[in-house]
């Protein structure tokens, strides 16, 4: 039931885009729940789902912005939910789980990037709040509608950054010392540390995780970078044209996250982080997905959110 840190030979690659990978997949009478899904990769996401039959959940701390940009995509459905805010979690999850519905398909798609210091909640810092714990406690709140099908698959959208580094563990709100691309970082290392110990935990209900590099794009994220800094890091030049060649479409960007909540390839699979509609060679020293980190997140976030749907097996 393992799944080695090795390439598959999927037959997709970097240019592939969201729907190449749905091609000839039918989704109907599939449910689908894409955070952040009204923006940049998770639009592109949403639309493609949509397009091969699924029923779309998009659940937005903007809710009027995401109805404006779902309009005329048939299937998706708006909902509100501030993943900075426990509350707003546990508000959304208790009004999924009273209508009865289950859960094939998870996408973990919002996210900030290099915020100024921030502090939602009770102080936490806000990339780790956002990108990590707001998305742990949906899934575990949803975890009931999850887990009812027996072969949901939860996607976690994590980064190619380097993710060998591990956890802040004496400081993972930053209160000394904070950096915008550190905590960026361990946010993203959270999300694949997450992922893999997710499917340690649910594959006795059917429930297989993943962690996804989307590739680098140009979206919304990058809202709080100036233009400076991505003329610096050769992404744009001074008319703000993308001139970086390695940068992917969204529709590209959105591929991979689309292919593992979707491919037949990756069936009894889970646990790994992909990248290019595949899964990743192993990376580093092995860190991000060492069952030691993995667990002790899970702790953390436990502890942190008061949430754990896992409390006598984790």
């Amino acid at each position: 039931m393992t799944t080695p840190q090795h390439k598959l030979g999927s037959g997709f690659g970097t240019r592939s885009t969201a729907n190449d990978v749905l091609r000839g997949i039918d989704l109907s009478g599939k449910l689908a729940v894409v955070t952040g899904g009204y923006s940049g990769l998770g639009l592109e996401t949403s639309r493609a789902l949509a397009r091969a039959g699924a029923h779309v959940i998009v659940p937005a701390r903007r809710r009027a912005a995401a109805r404006e940009m779902a309009e005329g995509i048939d299937g998706v459905e708006v909902d509100e939910v501030d993943l900075a805010e426990l509350g707003s979690v546990h508000e959304f999850a208790d009004r999924f789980l009273a209508s009865g519905r289950e859960i094939d398909i998870v996408i973990n798609n919002a996210g900030i990037m290099a915020c100024p210091e921030t502090r939602v909640g009770p102080g936490w810092e806000a990339q780790f709040a956002i990108n990590h714990l707001g998305h742990y406690a949906l899934v575990n709140l949803l975890w009931p509608a999850i887990a009812r099908g027996g072969a949901a698959r939860v996607v976690v959208v994590a980064s190619g950054f380097d993710l060998v580094s591990g956890l802040r563990w004496d400081d993972v709100h930053f209160q000394h010392g904070y950096d915008k691309w550190q905590a960026y970082t361990q946010a993203k290392t959270a999300n694949v540390l997450f992922a893999a110990e997710l499917d340690v935990l649910g594959r006795d209900a059917g429930v297989r995780a993943f962690s996804v590099h989307p590739g680098y794009i140009l979206t919304p994220l990058q809202r709080h970078l100036t233009k400076e800094e991505m003329i610096d890091a050769g992404w744009i030049d001074a008319a703000g044209n993308q001139v970086n060649d390695d940068f992917k479409t969204p529709a590209q960007g959105a591929a991979t996250q689309v292919w593992a909540a979707t491919s037949p390839q990756l069936a009894g699979k889970g646990g790994v982080y992909c990248e290019d509609c595949d899964i990743a060679e192993p990376f580093g020293d092995g860190m991000a997905v060492d069952p030691e980190q993995t667990a002790r997140l899970w702790r953390l976030s436990a502890e942190l959110t008061g949430v754990n749907a896992f409390m006598t097996t984790a």
